[in-house]
């Protein structure tokens, strides 16, 4: 592994000439892939849905007015999570809670207010985050989460997850409402989607990377899939319950997790070797990068 600075020149070499060059700890902006990661992010999701529908149609502010709304408080949010120089767990949650939102209106607009087809938005947006991860890998060589420690890693981070949000919200709602396929099937469906790649990554050592992505991208489907299905009345297929309870539950539930996390800390990642990180080894620079989710 060459030297930061060294005589034979480093991927990354720090300022200063090799005689100041110095090793940092590099501190990643996401949370370790734990148990309580997916839980959070299924119900978040869920908020994305849920939320999205009392803004615009309970309390009547319109799909637009909301969308302007939620944009505005989701910039505000992200420079804050930019600004910090690790992952801090309400800073983190609380911006994927509100990509959740604006996702899910994103996706809402172009199909109910553009009147643009499902088919054609699922295109769209899969074009869109295959450019963001085509991108992001051409500069970084790299997808994996667990290096996020620079402003450029973390902004093709928030863009990859956007879309995602978006993607998810047209797959599920082109299952559930255009198919007909009804809020608890595709739930279960995209349910077994992740039970596929679950177990392909433990069973048969699936790409850790992509398995993560897929995984991902699935969540926002099933999340919204159940959302629905709790809110929407019996006469959709739904058990009735309502957007403001259901939003109440749901939100009241991941911020009891993300107290716990922020106090006991088992989510936090591991400091990197500036070493390590700036001058990648051969393992690091693939998609399979050492420390898979």
């Amino acid at each position: 592994m060459p030297q930061i600075g060294g005589p034979q020149g480093s991927a990354f070499p720090l300022p200063g000439g090799e005689e100041a060059a110095i090793v940092r700890t590099l501190l990643n902006k996401v949370p370790e892939i734990t148990i309580y990661f997916w839980i959070i992010k299924i119900m978040a999701t869920t908020i994305g849905e849920t939320a999205a529908d009392l803004l615009s149609e309970t309390m009547h502010l319109g799909l637009v007015i909301t969308s302007y709304i939620m944009s505005g408080i989701l910039i505000v949010a992200l420079v804050f999570q930019f600004r910090t120089r690790k992952y801090v767990p309400g800073f983190y949650w609380f911006a994927v809670a509100l990509l959740a939102v604006v996702g899910t209106l994103i996706s809402d607009f172009f199909a109910d207010q553009m009147h643009v087809p499902l088919q054609v938005n699922i295109t769209a947006f899969s074009i869109l985050l295959a450019a963001t991860f085509a991108t992001w890998y051409g500069y970084e060589r790299t997808l994996s989460i667990h290096t996020i420690f620079t402003r450029r890693r973390e902004a093709f981070y928030w863009a990859a997850i956007l879309f995602t949000f978006a993607l998810g919200t047209s797959g599920g709602d082109f299952l559930s409402e255009k198919l007909n396929w009804g809020y608890l099937n595709s739930a279960l469906i995209f349910a077994a989607g992740i039970l596929v790649i679950t177990i392909g990554y433990y069973r048969f050592k699936w790409n850790p990377v992509a398995s993560f992505w897929i995984a991902y991208i699935l969540t926002r489907p099933l999340g919204g899939s159940i959302g629905d299905f709790l809110t929407q009345p019996h006469s959709a297929g739904g058990l009735g319950l309502g957007t403001i309870g259901t939003s109440a539950i749901f939100l009241s539930t991941i911020f009891g997790l993300v107290v716990y996390l922020t106090k006991s800390g088992v989510d936090q990642t591991s400091s990197v070797d500036a070493r390590e990180m700036l001058n990648p080894t051969e393992d690091d620079k693939g998609l399979d990068v050492v420390g898979a989710p």
